[in-house]
């Protein structure tokens, strides 16, 4: 089943923001994520808010789902509107899910269209669809680019057709060049997202579905570590004895083998798990998260952001759909972070960029990231070199222990 929904305060059924939204909103992009929760199947590794399109029916069918979503667009722009927030236009939005290329490519023109009409969009704005390889077309691929995408980020995941079929994957390595291909041919940027430690990958499995990956010449390349979420049916293989289970050592190897052939290819790290050709190419919108400005997330289970104030929807798509349809907010709940809690994501999230981290700011946490600065370059974890020009910047064994960098700078 899908991850449940965090704890928090119940949310207004107008949706309005409190002040603390507003203050600086000018100074912060503004963005939009567009949740499209509809998959073929539900892959036995994803806890993600995603349902096949025989659970659902009404406004949460895939029928009428964009409609639905631009119902709460428009709601968003009420909101931001009577809330006071200044009127900014979209630096990026991305479509992600799901598999949001399972509505027809005309729908989600759609909500991208009401969503320009809404806010506008920035001059060079990034605007990404995730997709499956297997459900885009050359046409497809061309509407999207004609209504506004500029990117579109696919996942491949593997090479190798034995770890695609642990992963419930429905598309054969074949097909991936050609989607590649055809996204190119209509203008867009492409991304190729890599899962590695899949239960049975071998190195030279992962290997072969990096080299493959790079042959493609993609603008970008995401590599994540698979990871086993409770509730999940390969989370059950694996307490059943199925498959084997994760294994640290083997997820560090083939993040290193994963950093150099993918440098070699000329792709430079920006994020932790996040290679970009260029830094223009880097995906601004994730960016966006991890420097905390504010987004707006439409559809079921979306979460939103804004000025430190964040909250999400409610998670059935039916649930959602009836609020919209009733005129109320679709928000499940939120939290209003205190200054405290919002420089301690602040670190946790900035310490996994190459932009790097601002040595002086952990001041306001204590003292005890400074003190811990020393030891992390005594530890070969941070650049002596950045950490000498006040950034603390990860070297790659400091990549590999990321979380355990984050846990020394904090308070405890």
């Amino acid at each position: 089943m899908p991850s449940a929904l965090p704890l928090g305060d119940p949310a207004p059924s107008d949706g309005l923001l409190p002040g603390q939204a507003l203050e600086g909103a000018a100074s912060r992009a503004f963005g939009l994520y567009v949740h499209i929760p509809f998959c073929a199947v539900r892959c036995g590794y994803c806890d993600f808010n995603t349902y096949t399109a025989t659970e659902l029916g009404g406004g949460a069918s895939q029928d009428a789902y964009a409609g639905t979503a631009v119902a709460e667009v428009d709601f968003a722009a009420a909101v931001l509107k009577t809330s006071g927030l200044p009127a900014r236009p979209l630096s990026t939005v991305f479509f992600g899910g799901g598999t949001p290329t399972l509505l027809p490519a005309g729908d989600l023109a759609r909500i991208l269209t009401a969503a320009i009409g809404a806010w506008g969009l920035e001059p060079g704005a990034e605007v990404t669809t995730e997709a499956n390889p297997d459900s885009v077309t050359p046409d497809s691929l061309q509407l999207l680019a004609d209504a506004g995408f500029t990117r579109v980020s696919f996942g491949m995941q593997s090479a190798v057709p034995h770890v695609l079929k642990v992963l419930d994957r429905t598309h054969t390595p074949s097909r991936v060049p050609q989607a590649v291909r055809w996204a190119r041919e209509a203008g867009l940027a492409v991304s190729l997202d890599l899962i590695y430690g899949t239960p049975g990958e071998s190195l030279a499995d992962w290997r072969y579905s990096l080299e493959t990956a790079l042959s493609y010449q993609p603008d970008h390349i995401s590599a994540y570590a698979l990871i086993v979420e409770e509730g999940t049916k390969l989370a059950a293989q694996i307490r059943r004895g199925e498959v084997p289970g994760i294994d640290d050592d083997d997820h560090a190897d083939k993040y290193e083998l994963a950093d150099e052939l993918i440098s070699a290819a000329g792709l430079s790290w920006y994020e932790v798990s996040n290679w970009s050709r260029t830094p223009e190419q880097a995906c601004r919108h994730n960016l966006a998260y991890w420097r905390g400005d504010d987004w707006w997330g439409i559809g079921p289970g979306a979460h939103s952001h804004m000025g430190g104030v964040r909250w999400w929807n409610v998670k059935h798509p039916t649930a959602y759909a009836n609020r919209l349809g009733s005129g109320l907010s679709p928000a499940a709940g939120r939290e209003t972070l205190d200054s405290q809690t919002r420089n301690v994501e602040r670190v946790m999230l900035e310490a996994r960029l190459n932009s790097g981290l601002d040595i002086s700011s952990l001041g306001g946490l204590g003292d005890t990231g400074r003190h811990a600065v020393a030891g992390l370059i005594a530890d070969s974890l941070i650049d002596p070199v950045a950490a000498f020009h006040g950034s603390l910047v990860l070297t790659l064994k400091g990549r590999l222990l990321a979380d355990a960098v984050v846990r020394r700078i904090l308070p405890d």
